[in-house]
């Protein structure tokens, strides 16, 4: 896909899952229907990251009573991430790209080697994804840095606006 645009298909892939399954997209979008929110997050070690993804599973009531199903997704490391979701209760799967396979392809920014600042290492940036039922992308937002969320009320916010004047 040479340009991310809206109403196009979002890319598929597979990757592995804290749960020990590998999660392949389309599949697990084919199966449970509904709207899918794709989180790109920094990784477990990331204090801006771990609280949103907290919130998330807080306020997840929302999503399900618009059949909208959470998956996050980081460059971080599979143990790491495994920690996390066990030490916050975290239902909703989260999936380890340390190839940064989903990165690339949903054009997700992230920190490399050659990033005129230092922080972590290399890592993925946020960004956020909604796909609807049919696999095609309602939303995007991209960043990098861990600021500027749109945060549980934001993402709240877009899901209804979109749904309303869904055309």
């Amino acid at each position: 896909m040479n340009e991310f645009k809206l109403n196009q298909p979002a890319p598929d892939f597979t990757l592995p899952a804290t749960s020990g399954e590998q999660y392949h997209f389309d599949t697990y979008r084919k199966q449970i229907g509904g709207w899918h929110l794709l989180i790109f997050f920094r990784g477990s070690w990331c204090p801006a990251c771990t609280e949103e993804l907290i919130e998330l599973e807080d306020g997840i009531g929302y999503f399900e009573k618009k059949n909208i199903h959470l998956t996050a997704i980081s460059t971080d490391y599979l143990d790491s991430l495994k920690e996390f979701v066990t030490d916050n209760n975290i239902s909703f799967p989260v999936l380890a790209d340390e190839k940064f396979e989903a990165i690339k392809a949903y054009q997700v920014h992230y920190h490399r080697e050659d990033a005129p600042y230092e922080d972590h290492g290399i890592h993925g940036e946020p960004a956020y994804f909604l796909v609807d039922n049919n696999g095609n992308l309602l939303y995007q937002q991209r960043q990098t840095s861990p600021f500027g969320r749109p945060g549980i009320n934001g993402l709240r916010k877009i899901v209804k606006y979109i749904s309303k004047n869904l055309k």
